[in-house]
């Protein structure tokens, strides 16, 4: 597989390669693409092909599970159905940012969700139109990264795209809190810390 490499202005994305990105996602391939954090390789949720491929890919265990990118709050709801008033709280500060969010969907599943702050990746999700899946774009164990030479780096040849947006703003992986249960539990602390968590939610 020749993996393409598309270069973006990342204040201002060109819309024909965002259109190419987001086609090639709706189809079943695999697009890694920046966010504040690092890049994450995206793939379409509801595509199990495109999932096992992510998996197969990263050498990721199947029981790890992978977090939903939206570009809106509508898409939870579309998926979780209610958001706990703690969930809410922390994505009305967080979101857009580096929270990953751990909720229930509507068949009692854990799934996470994280609204990214990188306007090429908002673009992307918006433009794909379905729910996007996107883990670190690398070979589980090695370092996450935050550019797209590292990300060929682990996936050349493996992936369909990687969209070029330079070097990611924070570098760390997002935070993330589970909030299925009574208690809010913070599984990864990354670019927001455990006490800004704690002292949001009390």
């Amino acid at each position: 597989m020749r993996t393409i490499l598309l270069r973006l202005d990342p204040a201002r994305p060109q819309p024909g390669k965002i259109k190419t990105a987001a086609s090639v996602l709706r189809s079943g391939g695999l697009v890694a693409f920046p966010t504040e954090t690092v890049y994450g390789l995206g793939a379409n949720l509801l595509d199990k092909g495109a999932v096992a491929k992510v998996y197969r890919i990263k050498k990721r265990p199947r029981n790890k599970p992978l977090t939903v990118h939206i570009a809106d709050i509508k898409a939870v709801k579309k998926m979780a159905g209610s958001i706990p008033p703690g969930a809410k709280k922390l994505a009305d500060r967080f979101w857009p940012g580096p929270l990953t969010l751990v909720l229930r969907d509507k068949r009692g599943r854990k799934s996470g969700f994280r609204m990214p702050d990188n306007r090429i990746a908002f673009l992307l999700i918006k433009k794909a139109g379905i729910p996007v899946v996107a883990p670190s774009a690398n070979i589980s164990g090695n370092r996450p990264p935050k550019s797209a030479k590292e990300v060929l780096r682990d996936l050349d040849g493996k992936i369909d795209m990687v969209l070029d947006g330079g070097k990611t703003r924070v570098g760390v992986e997002s935070t993330v809190v589970d909030m299925s249960g009574k208690n809010f539990k913070i599984l990864r602390e990354g670019a927001i810390s455990r006490t800004e968590i704690e002292e949001m939610l009390g």
